[in-house]
């Protein structure tokens, strides 16, 4: 037994993702519906099985769609997940799951109301085999107790190949909000806490003064009661690295700790799921290729059964609070010389 979906808002290719995870574990795509016909059409020419809706209201009128999938323009993603849970259905959203701490406030409030799913599909640990098997590593004691993370989310920006809504900080949320999302997912996860507040947080625009609403650097410190992490997110990464970002993350715990270089070893071995594992035995480096994803599997069992095996709903809203909290407070660098 399975579930049947629809895919509404295709702004970001993370849809793919998330779209290829449920076929995976068997649930049925139904139907699409986005504003933009090109992004239609590159949709279905992947996903044939998709209809085309009229309108949205065609897809959440349906009541044999069980849940929607979400990779729209970041601040509708929130108002379209509160839409889909008042019309009885889950929702998945694409990172980040919300733009401001209102949207998140008026989501937790339907979704206590209505008792629906509202998960967002962190690509950088659902989509990454290194990350999956870290998990799995950390969470059997293979480096104890851990107290600290430190996240590297660097991105090459590519400006002829985005859309304007990208330079808008009001459609985006600015780059703690968007990409840093990532980061603060797997703090808590790694750590297994739940709880969490900022130390700091700062953001600026260091090298684009032609996209004013633009902020190309950020970082914050967080800390739960008992673990510490830090944040680093930026779009400088250059074209000679032959990928998009040289995301990493170490995972420090009383008896070792875990590198990954998620996407690339620079000047090392082929390709990304590169996990490198430090303990009182030695050094070890696994190859996580063939590592499965689950994401998809567990959220047709949590939409099947309410339970709540891809991601604790707490865990999601948490981790989107702390954020939008260091988005909404970060201090902003103004570098010498600009106006």
């Amino acid at each position: 037994m399975s579930i049947r979906f629809a895919a509404v808002g295709l702004n970001h290719n993370h849809i793919y993702g998330i779209t290829n995870q449920l076929l995976a574990a068997g649930a049925e795509l139904v139907w699409c519906y986005a504003v933009e016909p090109a992004l239609i059409t590159e949709y279905t020419a992947k996903f044939p099985q998709a209809k085309v809706a009229r309108s949205e209201a065609e897809v959440l009128e349906d009541p044999s769609i069980q849940l929607v999938i979400s990779a729209g323009i970041p601040k509708d993603r929130a108002p379209l997940g509160v839409r889909v849970m008042q019309h009885g259905k889950d929702y998945i959203a694409d990172k980040p799951g919300f733009t401001t701490l209102d949207q998140l406030a008026e989501v937790r409030r339907v979704q206590a109301e209505t008792k629906r799913i509202y998960s967002v599909c962190y690509s950088e640990r659902f989509e990454n085999r290194a990350t999956l098997k870290a998990g799995e590593l950390v969470h059997a004691g293979a480096i104890g107790k851990v107290v600290q993370t430190i996240g590297m989310g660097p991105h090459q920006l590519g400006l002829v190949r985005r859309p304007d809504w990208f330079f808008k900080h009001e459609a985006f949320g600015g780059i703690i909000c968007d990409i840093a999302s990532h980061q603060f997912d797997q703090f808590l996860y790694f750590t297994s806490s739940t709880n969490g507040q900022i130390v700091a947080s700062q953001i600026a625009n260091f090298h684009h003064p032609d996209y004013p609403e633009l902020e190309d650097f950020g970082d914050v410190v967080v800390r739960s009661d008992h673990a510490t992490g830090y944040i680093r997110v930026d779009w400088f990464t250059p074209d000679g690295l032959g990928t998009w970002g040289d995301g990493r993350l170490t995972i420090l715990g009383t008896d070792g700790y875990i590198e990954l270089r998620k996407y690339i070893d620079i000047a090392g071995r082929h390709g990304g799921n590169h996990l490198f594992l430090i303990d009182n035995k030695g050094t070890q480096y696994i190859n996580c290729d063939d590592v499965p994803y689950t994401y998809g599997n567990h959220i047709v069992q949590d939409v099947l059964n309410r339970t709540e095996t891809a991601m604790p709903q707490a865990h999601a809203f948490l981790a989107s609070e702390l954020a939008l909290t260091a988005q909404a407070n970060a201090q902003r660098i103004v570098p010498t010389g600009s106006r």
